[in-house]
Parts: structure tokens; sequence; C-alpha cells
């Protein structure tokens, strides 16, 4: 008699997931708040928006994104609450750079074998970063596909939505020449260059993630430091202090400060005016990687890159709201054709 098959038998656990549903709910529910309407486990996500027409004009800005190849060093290093930051905070970034301040956040785990604890220390992460953000995390979906992914193995990616008031929407517009660019620091590579890091690290240093990098951090640690969120630039941005806003991701500076630029406008960024970290050090000697390539892979140390009124810029550099990010001239804008310049 032929054996009667079933899902699980295929590698997908229902059971797995309804164990750990109950759990996940808990997390995902303390990032509510009044303007969520039903709850956790619909099949969709509901958010009540009638309180927008207080705004003037409400502009939803919304982008996604993934955790990309740091979810390989996670897994190997078996860390996994992290990532969940580093997605919720990489998406609140992206929409933040126009001014927005996030409403709600989608997350989609596409796992090879659902175990519990994994699940439950990512979504963990992506409830941590909703909360300190001030966004919800609305819905998310977890695919268990043996045939895609490696047992211990996953990905993950994120949509995020937010709102700005049409008048407030900062585009870049108004930069001019003799603008100041003022660099917010990051605490690691954040979510981006992890294809080159990893290739650097464990093929040409001959090292392992459990390995001793700086001061008793291992090279994981360094390696999984979560992406930060410069929601705090919020107030600024409001009060039309800032022109201009590129987060530093991948393309590091060269692909993402043009983006901001009006053609008439070049952005000439001093490398020599802030240290890297010593993880980007060692990525580049190790790596024997030329400057132009490391400032174009990664982020070396600036994680936000903000355009500001020269008159102005002093207060922004003293903003107290902004101190743990420690903000340094890095630059100023110039006349040109819409481009990046570094200097080194």
């Amino acid at each position: 008699m032929p054996t009667k098959l079933t899902y699980s038998s295929a590698g997908v656990n229902i059971d797995t997931w309804n164990s750990v549903k109950g759990r996940i709910g808990d997390l995902v529910s303390s990032t509510y708040n009044a303007h969520v309407h039903g709850k956790f486990g619909q099949f969709g996500g509901m958010f009540d928006a009638s309180w927008l027409k207080g705004m003037d004009a409400p502009i939803l800005v919304s982008s996604t994104d993934s955790v990309g190849t740091k979810v390989k060093v996670a897994f190997d290093s078996k860390v996994y609450g992290t990532v969940g930051i580093d997605i919720v905070n990489h998406c609140v970034d992206d929409i933040l750079v126009m001014g927005a301040r996030p409403l709600f956040f989608l997350d989609y785990i596409g796992i090879g074998k659902l175990v519990p604890a994994v699940a439950e220390q990512i979504v963990s992460g992506l409830a941590a970063a909703c909360r300190a953000n001030g966004c919800v995390l609305i819905g998310g979906e977890t695919a268990e596909m043996p045939d895609i992914y490696r047992e211990g193995e996953f990905d993950l990616a994120g949509t995020i939505v937010g709102v700005v008031e049409r008048d407030k929407v900062i585009d870049g517009a108004g930069i001019a020449p003799g603008d100041a660019v003022i660099g917010l620091r990051s605490v690691g590579l954040h979510t981006n260059g992890f294809s080159l890091a990893r290739k650097i690290v464990t093929e040409v240093g001959k090292k392992s993630y459990s390995d001793i990098f700086e001061g008793g951090k291992t090279f994981g640690q360094a390696l999984l430091e979560p992406h930060r969120s410069y929601i705090k630039l919020l107030p600024l941005m409001d009060a039309g202090k800032v022109k201009g806003c590129a987060h530093i991701t991948g393309g590091g500076f060269v692909d993402n400060v043009d983006r901001i630029l009006p053609q008439n406008c070049d952005a000439a960024i001093d490398a020599k005016s802030w240290e890297p970290l010593p993880i980007f050090r060692y990525l580049q000697v190790t790596g024997g990687v030329e400057n132009a390539e490391m400032y174009r892979t990664f982020n070396m140390g600036i994680g936000m890159a903000a355009v500001v009124d020269k008159g102005g810029a002093d207060a922004v550099l003293r903003d107290g709201a902004l101190a743990e990010f420690e903000p340094v001239l890095i630059g100023e804008i110039v006349s040109g054709t819409g481009k990046v310049r570094m200097e080194f």
C-alpha cells in the first residue's frame, strides 16, 4: 500500500507554526497603538487612518528592503534577534530621509525549517525596533520552504509605510552651494556590503565568526551590530532645518548622496573628517580594498548624511537629541552637476 503523504512529510509543519503563534502574537501586539483596528492573527492588518484628517495634506511614504546576506552571519553565529532590528531600522531610515515618520511595518521570513526559538528571536527584534520607532508591527508572513532554503537558513525582508505633510517633504530641492553636509555615525556595517565583508573575514582572513576581533568582541558580534535608526532627526526636519538627507546604504556615499542633489550642485565629502570604525579598517587592510571601493560599498562609519544651511550647521552639530550619533561636519555643497566628490 503506498505511503500516505502529508504536508509535514514534504517538510512543512503547520503544527509547529501554530505552537509559536501565540508567543509571537504577544510580541506583535506589544507594538500596537490606538490606531490598530482588530487583533493579531487576521488575514490582514488594519490601521485606522482617519486621524490623518488632522493633517493638511498627508503624503504616505513606503519602502521595502531585505537584510541581504547579513543573515548568513546571523545563522552561522546562531544569533537571530539583531537582524529583526536591522530590517525595521533600515526601512525607517529609508523613509525618514523624506521627512516621514513611520506608521506601520510588515515583515517576511522565508525559512527552510521553522524552528520556534529562531522565529521568536527574529520577531522579538522586529517588535523591539518597532516600539523604539513608534510604529506598529501590523502584519507579516513566515513561509517554511525546505526546497528553497537549506536547514538553518532563512531570509528576512520588510515593508514600511509612513506619513509626512506635503509641505514638509524633504527632497533636496532647496540645497545650494555653501550648504554643509553633516554625518551621523553608524555602529558598524548596518545592512550593506556583507557579501564582500564575509569573503574578506572568512576566505581572506581565514577567521571564524567566533574568533576575537577587538576588545573582547568577536567578528560575529562586530558584523552583527544592529542598523541604527536616526529617527531623532525628525524634530529638526519638522523645524525646516534639514534641506536634504541621504541614508548611506548600498552604494555608499557616491550612489546615495547624489540622489538628493540638484543638477547644479555637487557634494564634496572629506573622508579625512572622521575616523572609520575598526571593522572597516580591518576589512580594507585584510582585503586590500582601495579607498574608492570601500567608500562606495560600505558606510565607513557614517550611516546618515544631512545637508543643512551653513549658518545653522553649528546648532545641528550641538543638538542634544543627536549627541548619541556624534554628528560631524563631513563636507560641503559646491557648484557642479549633481555628483559626489570623495576627497581621501
